[in-house]
């Protein structure tokens, strides 16, 4: 099965497992942001300062810097999935490593938009002046933006839309610079594993429960009782750790000493494999 087949039948499948409430709700939240984006984008398109210092700033972009955006912005659209499908079962990546500022999120939505005009229509931008260039993207956008008007009322048209994106933001980040050489996303996590073990991210770990669970259970890290009181934590997984015990592993790990379970991390492309993991996993689950 090729790449883009299983993309698609991963996010497919994944979707089936949702109820009909859930699937509407989905389908209205990424309906009414692909609708922002895209007023977003003419916005851009419409201003002639505007779409200047955008491309500029995209211009002044690292490869490696663009492809940390767009990971964000795929990252960001992965979370929205796995929030609608079963929230006590996901951990979702801190919004510290999903939300842009308004500059970046111009330039990852003009990258996207340059990328999908040069698939659809290669020559269009070929020895076209910079000074053309808006009005050509304008074009283009324009006969997108007829279809705008029935995308609400078909939640087909919401999932297609929805899979294009993922697919097209996996597709750019299935290579980046790193160290002067290009890697793919499994040699990335091969040299993360590697270089390094991924602490667990500040905002999740602060957000962990104390508990007044444990009883009489030993702590797997120190071996002793785990007494009844607050200087007991509670992991998504259920197993729990004296909070002097288990801080000092989170800030250089991110898995449960028992189980292995991962906690999000601060690492974007790490949290795109977790949570793909994650919506692999359910996919393969659904009947």
């Amino acid at each position: 099965m090729d790449h883009q087949k299983s993309l698609e039948a991963i996010v497919m499948e994944v979707l089936s497992t949702l109820t009909p409430l859930q699937l509407t709700k989905f389908t209205h939240h990424f309906s009414s942001l692909y609708h922002h984006n895209c007023h977003r984008i003419f916005s851009l398109l419409s201003s002639p300062t505007l779409f200047s210092l955008t491309l500029h700033h995209l211009n002044s972009l690292s490869l490696r810097r663009k492809s940390l955006l767009i990971a964000r912005h795929l990252l960001s659209k992965l979370a929205i999935l796995a929030y609608f499908v079963e929230k006590s079962t996901i951990i979702l990546p801190s919004p510290s490593i999903t939300t842009m500022s308004l500059r970046d999120m111009d330039a990852v939505l003009m990258l996207l938009l340059l990328c999908e005009l040069r698939q659809h229509e290669p020559g269009a931008l070929h020895n076209a002046p910079l000074s053309c260039w808006r009005n050509i993207l304008r074009d283009y956008m324009a006969k997108d933006m007829l279809k705008l008007s029935g995308i609400e009322s078909c939640s087909s048209e919401v999932i297609i839309k929805f899979i294009e994106l993922v697919a097209k933001c996996k597709n750019f980040v299935n290579v980046m610079a790193c160290d002067g050489e290009f890697l793919t996303p499994s040699l990335i996590l091969m040299n993360l594993k590697d270089k390094k073990k991924l602490a667990a991210s500040v905002a999740v770990v602060v957000s962990l429960p104390s508990s007044n669970g444990g009883g009489d259970d030993q702590c797997v890290i120190c071996k002793e009782d785990m007494k009844l009181g607050r200087d007991v934590c509670k992991l998504p997984c259920d197993h729990f750790y004296h909070w002097k015990c288990i801080l000092p592993w989170l800030k250089k790990t991110n898995t449960c000493p028992c189980c292995r379970f991962q906690l999000p991390s601060d690492d974007v492309f790490a949290e795109i494999q977790r949570l793909w993991d994650v919506l692999a996993k359910i996919s393969g689950g659904a009947t």
